[in-house]
């Protein structure tokens, strides 16, 4: 690998992290912080603004909190707000009730790991503001943050301190949201990656078969472009096992 290559892919982790770190801050970052996680790369101003503008782009304030309702839609915003209106009518509690049900649930008391969950769930739908425009419907963020509420509530034994039990509810949420939009940016990656193929292959295919006046074989196909049959079943197979141009039947398991 080429010391450009070791550079771009260090720039690809740094601005991962920094934009993890200022999610795990309330979505804000300062840019002494961003100056300071890109040192070593020896940035210019010019390149800084870039990553400011990336930042911003993606819900992060460079040293202010940006208003995460703007970059939800109608829809998220409307069901935002019903599921927080839902949440209103929680029964409140002081905080020392809390301090005793956070003991409580750390005890291994189950109703108090559920009240505990209760009373946190407004503590989801802020998190999922902070990842708001990341290829991931509020909706799904909160039903995936509450997921990994219930569960971190019933794992509170290991904490050393009931004060320590907010951040630790807190980090699971935001664990549990930002592997569901790796997954999905990673679900999409693939799709578009099976789209290009298709289309390359089809494209190919209409160009043989143009030529010979006749649908193409695969092993045709292959023998014209130089390309693994395994390539083209693929591309076949991702379209429900036809594609216009290609003269193919799928073996019929016995």
């Amino acid at each position: 690998m080429s010391n450009l290559d070791n550079k771009e892919k260090e720039f690809a982790q740094v601005l991962a992290d920094i934009t993890k770190h200022a999610r795990r801050q309330g979505g804000t970052v300062t840019e002494d912080e961003i100056r300071d996680a890109f040192e070593n790369l020896e940035l210019s101003d010019a390149q800084y603004e870039l990553i400011y503008d990336y930042l911003k782009k993606h819900n992060i304030g460079i040293g202010e909190t940006i208003d995460s309702s703007e970059y939800l839609s109608e829809e998220e915003s409307g069901y935002l707000s019903e599921y927080l209106e839902e949440l209103s009518m929680i029964e409140t509690v002081s905080d020392g009730e809390k301090e005793a049900i956070i003991i409580s649930a750390m005890a291994g008391e189950t109703d108090a790991q559920k009240k505990l969950a209760e009373i946190s769930l407004s503590m989801v739908a802020d998190v999922a503001k902070l990842y708001a425009e990341q290829g991931v419907l509020i909706e799904d963020l909160i039903g995936e943050g509450n997921i990994a509420l219930m569960k971190a509530v019933g794992d509170l034994s290991n904490l050393e301190d009931h004060k320590e039990c907010d951040a630790f509810l807190a980090q699971m949420v935001m664990d549990a949201m930002e592997n569901l939009i790796e997954d999905d940016a990673a679900e999409t990656a693939r799709a578009q990656k099976a789209v290009k193929l298709v289309q390359e292959v089809a494209d190919k295919a209409k160009e043989l078969a143009d030529e010979l006046r006749r649908s193409c074989t695969v092993d045709e196909l292959a023998e014209e472009t130089g390309w693994d049959r395994a390539k083209i079943l693929e591309a076949i197979k991702a379209c429900g096992n036809q594609i216009e141009d290609i003269d193919y039947k799928p073996e019929k398991k016995e």
